[in-house]
């Protein structure tokens, strides 16, 4: 009976505890300013054919840009590891927004909801909000890494794609 009682205990505080990490998201989040309208912002991330050639974070992107489809791709940590997924396009607004959810099954272990924002500024610039925002009962243990080998690589590839946006 004690060991009934034990186990029903640890399920309470289990699925309290993803609850928990569920309501209260972890995000990782960064922006930059580029010298560069909204539609030049949005071809440059949309050719994912061309990321190899200049995203240092996402190297591969593949399969159609259409909310509710599938895409498969890789991303580069700060260590070199290669990462492989095929996240739900969740909505693909050309010109304003891209964003994704990636999922470990069977849910509420590691979800990740990826989005790039974009945000017409005056003079003809635009704003980039890239960031992710994290649920599930492992993000507690894994913040720390995503702040030292994933945000460095948001902060990268925003330098990268503005770079490339900009250039002649």
């Amino acid at each position: 009976m004690k060991i009934l009682v034990a186990l029903g205990a640890l399920l309470v505080l289990i699925a309290g505890y993803t609850v928990y990490t569920v309501v209260r998201p972890f995000v990782l989040h960064t922006a930059i300013e580029i010298d560069a309208n909204p539609a030049q912002v949005w071809k440059v991330l949309a050719d994912r054919e061309a990321y190899p050639e200049w995203n240092p974070f996402i190297i591969s992107s593949t399969g159609e840009l259409t909310a509710g489809g599938t895409i498969t791709n890789v991303l580069r940590d700060t260590n070199g590891k290669e990462t492989s997924f095929t996240p739900e396009l969740l909505v693909v607004e050309p010109n304003k927004e891209l964003r994704w959810i990636g999922k470990v099954p069977p849910g509420f272990i590691f979800d990740g909801e990826h989005s790039f924002r974009l945000e017409e500024l005056p003079n003809g610039r635009t704003r980039l909000i890239h960031e992710e925002t994290f649920r599930g009962a492992a993000i507690p243990f894994t913040r720390s890494m995503l702040n030292n080998t994933i945000k460095p690589q948001f902060a990268a590839m925003n330098e990268a794609l503005a770079a490339r946006a900009t250039a002649p």
